[in-house]
């Protein structure tokens, strides 16, 4: 059933229209046995006739025509098979997969297993064939041992019980992932010539497909392992100096104002439970935005209201768009370490807007600012202070969730003040809603 079906994929619009043609111009031969039939009449008739049939040999022996739809449909089946591996090979994605290459093969049945179980299976044989049961065949276990492809022709070469007479021939094609086979692809047939050459080569391709996605998201998982490591690193670095600082401050506290002390100390509590909940996960912007206040309210604790402010303005419809923690304070915090004046007043401001996908997030102060020397050394990769170490980390950590359509910019003026840019394509992560 399944072939006739790829039979009739292949009959593009155009062969449709040659058939159409030749059954009119047959049921006008047919009226030429009719009285009123003339010479005319029938050189009419035959010429259609005639045009029709060419159309289809024309059609039928155009080769370029009929490899590009083949191609074009490969290209189109191996699009969706990433889509439904975007997450990794499990269960799930792996039934899908199943589903998606039995109709474009011979095949009577396709699996997929990692090392030890069966995570997909469409097709004959598919009740007694459960998504977790162990994997059963010889056949299965000697290609993840060696790692080669393997074309069987018969039941007992596959491994099946000597009374099974559905399937008689398969393809194994081996799924690795850098030098390890972490499991099979197969191809399940129910005579030996149905295997071909043809036959292989697909098993072969879609074997290589699926085995370069894998290891495609591995190298995510590592990139996305590294950000994480980068995170704790600047969180090692800034909170022992403003772990001492607010201590300090609590201190003095404890002995003109108790009352604040205590508050003080709740908040204290509650900010550093935030960092470590938040050390590698993707939170709301509402939850960053709350843990940089919480940490603004032991800086003005420590300064004092008349020395430094914060303002911000996010548009409720962003507040629950999905951020990289630790992204906001990090850089308030460095505008209180490095751009507080000698003398006045420090703000600092937060705003958020839309812009298409993106998200723009600016934050601003109006210190002392630096000038381009200072600039161009904190944007250095190779930065050792404490600024530029904290803006190269969150500048790769940025490029790490969201990729090359990012990015983060820093300008600064002497005596005005300094404006960090983060933008930030939503698209990559998306949103949720509290």
């Amino acid at each position: 059933m399944a072939n006739k079906a790829r039979k009739m994929q292949v009959l593009t619009a155009e062969v449709m229209t040659g058939i159409v043609t030749l059954i009119a111009g047959m049921a006008m031969l047919a009226s030429i046995t009719s009285p009123q039939a003339n010479i005319s009449h029938m050189v009419l008739y035959g010429l259609v006739i005639t045009i029709g049939v060419t159309v289809l040999i024309l059609l039928w022996l155009d080769p370029d025509r009929i490899r590009a739809g083949q191609s074009n449909a490969v290209l189109n089946l191996a699009s969706r098979m990433l889509a439904a591996m975007r997450d990794g090979l499990d269960q799930t994605s792996a039934q899908r997969i199943c589903e998606m290459l039995l109709p474009a093969t011979n095949a009577i049945a396709i699996a997929i297993t990692d090392k030890v179980d069966i995570l997909g299976y469409a097709g004959a044989g598919q009740s007694y064939n459960t998504l977790g049961t162990p994997i059963r065949t010889h056949a299965t276990h000697a290609t993840i041992a060696d790692g080669r492809m393997r074309v069987l022709y018969s039941s007992q070469e596959i491994g099946f019980p000597e009374d099974h007479h559905i399937i008689n021939a398969a393809i194994l094609v081996p799924l690795t992932l850098g030098n390890e086979t972490v499991g099979t692809l197969k191809f399940y047939f129910p005579r030996p010539r149905n295997i071909n050459e043809t036959q292989q080569s697909i098993a072969a391709g879609f074997g290589e497909l699926l085995s370069t996605q894998l290891a495609a998201i591995e190298l995510e998982e590592q990139k996305k392992l590294a950000t994480s490591m980068e995170l704790r690193a600047l969180q090692a670095q800034i909170n022992p100096h403003f772990l001492f600082n607010t201590l300090n401050t609590i201190a003095s506290f404890t002995r003109t104002d108790p009352d604040r002390a205590r508050t003080l100390l709740r908040e204290f509590s509650k900010f550093y439970r935030g960092t470590l909940e938040n050390a590698s996960d993707l939170i709301p912007l509402a939850r960053e935005l709350d843990q940089t206040q919480r940490y603004l309210k032991f800086e003005i604790a420590r300064f004092g209201e008349d020395r430094l402010e914060m303002v911000t303005d996010v548009p409720q419809s962003l507040i629950d768009t999905l951020v990289p923690a630790f992204l906001i304070q990090p850089l308030v915090e460095n505008a209180v370490k490095h751009a507080m004046p000698a003398k006045g007043k420090l703000t600092v401001s937060v705003t958020a807007t839309a812009q298409g996908r993106d998200l723009l997030l600016e934050i601003a102060d109006d210190g002392v600012g630096m000038d381009e020397d200072q600039l161009s050394r904190i944007m250095s990769p190779q930065s050792d202070t404490g600024l530029g170490i904290a803006v190269g980390n969150i500048h790769d950590r940025v490029q790490g969730y969201y990729g090359g359509h990012s990015n983060m910019a820093v300008d600064s003026t002497p005596g005005e003040g300094t404006r960090i840019t983060l933008l930030l394509d939503r698209s990559c992560i998306g949103e949720i809603v509290l």
